[in-house]
């Protein structure tokens, strides 16, 4: 979702999910405190904030002046789950909700109507949590490809399985989307324009008591020294719960958990 909702009113031009179609389009971060959540992403990953035009709650992180990431404090008000979630475009929110739930997945929240677009919040039918957005998207995608996390991660039961289900929710194999998807090894692995933007891998326990190790979908925010990370998030009230030189695995003050992985890997 989109929580800065861009309007033609601001002098910018707009592209519509049309032109993305199946690709990962956003992130987003439930929080239950907006404060503590700005200041921590701020000291870990240097990023800037501005007002969304959805009201209060929510904000916008800023890389370089490019929008990079919405935070939403609305996990008390709405009792959802602390958690970051990517958000993938979609032609029409409503037949892809149709598709999912088809396919054995279920929906939490929409399709609403957030002008200039619809949004829904749904889970796969292994439980991982993601969202689709129909609507308009800033025109230089390209940005925020650039700015945006290296890509995201699913941990699932079975990738394969997976892989179909998200394929034919997002056409990824039919050639409409603008996404390829490539069989690597025991991964899944979809591709825009050559770099990754998803990798989909199996050994995820459905019944494990661990949310971490239950399926789920992985951000992965690219960063130019991942220790200087990991240390920062320890000292503002967050956790590192690995660390290698290539990628650490960290959760925030408010317990979402999230990767920061070498700039280079993500390409």
């Amino acid at each position: 979702m989109n929580h800065d909702m861009t309007s033609r009113d601001s002098g910018e031009s707009l592209l519509s999910t049309h032109s993305v179609y199946g690709a990962p389009c956003w992130v987003s971060l439930t929080s239950r405190d907006l404060k503590a959540t700005e200041e921590f992403y701020s000291a870990v990953l240097g990023w800037q904030w501005r007002p969304a035009r959805l009201g209060e709650p929510f904000r916008i992180a800023l890389v370089d002046g490019v929008p990079v990431a919405g935070i939403a404090a609305v996990a008390a008000m709405w009792q959802m789950a602390v958690a970051w979630t990517p958000y993938f475009a979609v032609r029409s929110a409503d037949e892809a909700v149709s598709r999912a739930q088809e396919r054995g997945g279920t929906t939490a929240v929409g399709p609403i109507s957030l002008p200039p677009g619809r949004a829904a919040l749904l889970a796969d039918r292994d439980g991982a949590t993601f969202g689709i957005w129909e609507g308009e998207l800033f025109t230089d995608w390209d940005a925020w490809r650039t700015a945006r996390p290296a890509f995201i991660r699913l941990h699932t039961r079975d990738a394969f399985d997976a892989a179909i289900f998200y394929g034919e929710i997002f056409d990824w194999a039919s050639g409409q989307g603008c996404c390829e998807v490539r069989y690597e090894g025991e991964e899944v692995v979809l591709r825009n324009q050559g770099d990754v933007v998803a990798r989909i891998e199996s050994g995820a326990l459905g019944a494990a008591p661990d949310p971490a190790v239950r399926p789920h979908w992985q951000i992965h925010f690219a960063v130019e020294d991942v220790t200087a990370c990991a240390r920062t998030a320890e000292r503002h009230g967050g956790s590192v719960l690995s660390l290698t030189g290539e990628e650490a695995v960290l959760r925030d003050a408010d317990g979402p958990q999230f990767t920061v992985t070498a700039r280079r890997l993500g390409s």
